[in-house]
């Protein structure tokens, strides 16, 4: 069933990709009317070096193995971007679901989370569920005060896109999920049989409209370093430079730090020093 579900996947993921291109985007010049939008099979085989029985079976998901070459030609023929050329390859090639690491945080990583104030920073595991976050995270990203003694640890996705507040407060909110959800895409790949991704999938395919008209669309995106904007009533404009960092003894863990501009993080640093008062 799950090397079923891993090729389902694949053939998915290359007609998303075989649907947004025109001919003339590759090359091709395009003759009478088309009965679809997007290549034809036998277009991106032709593009790629492949024949086209061979490339339909891929699309529909049968049993083919796909040497790296032939990958490589069809994310070229495809013209994906490198994340979605890796993307390609982690769904061709699916992994077992690996036992998580521990979840277990070292002393260093929580002092170093709680120091970072004014500038929020937080830590996820595989399945983005929140570890730890400081205080600046709490009051940017409207999470409960941290406590080991919490009975449920929020989870980032979850919490993103089931705040009606949160979501109102930052600017192009719907760009930005779009990117959050190619995000968890790309984590997904790495572990596409794991029940637990499966699980919070079809958890957001039923409470979020958002994710229910993205999803679909198969779009990957790793998460990169970038600016971020966001306002809210009680700081006002807000602006962040985001970047994410993973240990290399513990890659299932995500340290996202928000490192706020001078006027942000000095808005942060009295709102915080108010509330301990």
């Amino acid at each position: 069933m799950e090397e079923v579900n891993s090729r389902k996947a694949l053939g998915e993921f290359l007609r998303s990709r075989r649907e947004r291109l025109t001919p003339e985007e590759v090359g091709l010049v395009s003759y009478g009317r088309r009965r679809a939008t997007g290549l034809r099979r036998d277009e991106v085989a032709h593009l790629a070096h492949i024949g086209t029985s061979w490339y339909t079976s891929l699309e529909q998901g049968r049993s083919v193995n796909p040497s790296e070459d032939v990958l490589n030609n069809i994310a070229k023929a495809l013209r994906l971007t490198e994340d979605e050329r890796r993307h390609l390859h982690y769904l061709a090639r699916p992994s077992h679901p690996e036992k998580a690491e521990s979840q277990q945080l070292t002393a260093g990583l929580e002092r170093t989370i709680r120091a970072l104030d004014p500038h929020p920073a937080c830590i996820i595991g595989r399945y983005w569920d929140l570890l730890l976050w400081n205080h600046a995270a709490e009051l940017v990203f409207r999470l409960p005060v941290y406590s080991n003694n919490l009975p449920q640890r929020p989870h980032w996705m979850r919490h993103l896109l089931t705040d009606p507040e949160l979501g109102s407060n930052i600017k192009d909110w719907e760009v930005k999920a779009r990117v959050l959800i190619a995000n968890f895409r790309a984590d997904y790949a790495r572990f596409p049989n794991d029940a637990r991704f499966q699980e919070l999938i079809d958890e957001f395919m039923q409470s979020s409209r958002l994710f229910r008209e993205i999803w679909p669309l198969h779009d990957v995106q790793v998460a990169t370093d970038r600016r971020k904007r966001s306002y809210d009533p009680r700081i006002g404009e807000m602006e962040f430079e985001h970047v994410v960092l993973q240990p290399p003894t513990n890659p299932d863990l995500k340290i996202m730090i928000y490192t706020a501009s001078t006027d942000t993080a000095a808005r942060l640093r009295s709102l915080l020093d108010s509330i301990k008062q």
